[in-house]
């Protein structure tokens, strides 16, 4: 909601070529209680006083000599840095209206002036364009927020890798086809030339000695993506030694909640023969 002060309190600025016009207006609208109300009878001055002064709302003449109203529309397009241009043009011909809003007026005040339908129609539009202008600055500081919190999670996630490969033998992360995209740790000595036993698959994918129901306990976490803690599966090797292994994995979404794949931590536990 707009208070009636932000809406007095907002800044126009008067275009027109007769100071008989400028003068109604200016009395019109500090009548009305508006405190922040400036005029200029010079249309080439517009956009240089625009961009240092951002005007909530212009009133601008479409008729004048040297650079008619629709000149100085054009010249602010190309100085304001938003998309949304705050101009009720003055006009005395029906048939330039339509002109005027493909060029992205806002409003019309016909000539000569119902001293009633301006008061209204510059109220109505500058409460568009002050709860526009908060929209935006909103939007803003939604835009910052996501910024700051993604730079947040690219640092937590920085440390986590850190952390979670000091504490355990191995870090891994799959894409969503179940592809290693990162594994870290002495997995070639502790499982062989593959991760296999993460992946699933074949016997042959898997190598020989490892535990079926097991493997396929494991897979059966993955294919569900769900979490899984301290996951224990183990292998015989050809000498009849055993390994033992502890795996700990969780599923990964994008914020669209697509899934990516899954990223983990191993450890191989002490022999036994």
């Amino acid at each position: 909601m707009i208070l009636e002060s932000e809406i007095l309190a907002a800044s126009i600025l008067i275009v027109d070529d007769q100071a008989a016009n400028v003068q109604l207006l200016r009395r019109l609208l500090g009548e009305a209680g508006y405190t922040q109300v400036s005029s200029t009878m010079n249309p080439q001055e517009v956009c240089a006083l625009h961009r240092q002064n951002a005007y909530d709302l212009i009133l601008l003449d479409l008729q004048m000599p040297g650079m008619d109203g629709f000149a100085v529309m054009e010249g602010l397009k190309t100085n304001s840095s938003e998309s949304y241009l705050p101009v009720i043009v003055l006009t005395a011909q029906p048939g330039h209206k339509l002109r005027a809003l493909q060029a992205g007026v806002r409003d019309f005040i016909s000539k000569p002036f119902d001293l009633l339908e301006v008061k209204t129609r510059i109220r109505n539009m500058l409460e568009v364009r002050l709860l526009y202008r908060r929209l935006a600055a909103h939007n803003e500081e939604l835009e910052s927020a996501v910024r700051e919190r993604t730079a947040e999670l690219r640092e937590s996630e920085a440390r986590y890798r850190s952390l979670t490969e000091l504490a355990s033998d191995w870090y891994w992360e799959q894409d969503d086809s179940g592809e290693f995209t990162k594994v870290s740790g002495p997995v070639m000595e502790m499982l062989g030339i593959r991760v296999a036993p993460l992946q699933g698959g074949s016997d042959d994918g898997w190598g020989e000695g490892w535990d079926a129901a097991e493997r396929q306990a494991l897979q059966a976490f993955i294919v569900a993506r769900r979490p899984f803690l301290d996951f224990a599966f183990h292998r015989v090797n050809a000498d009849g030694s055993r390994q033992h292994f502890r795996v700990s994995g969780q599923p990964m979404f994008d914020q669209t909640c697509r899934f990516q794949g899954y990223r983990g931590i191993g450890v191989e536990m002490a022999p036994t023969h």
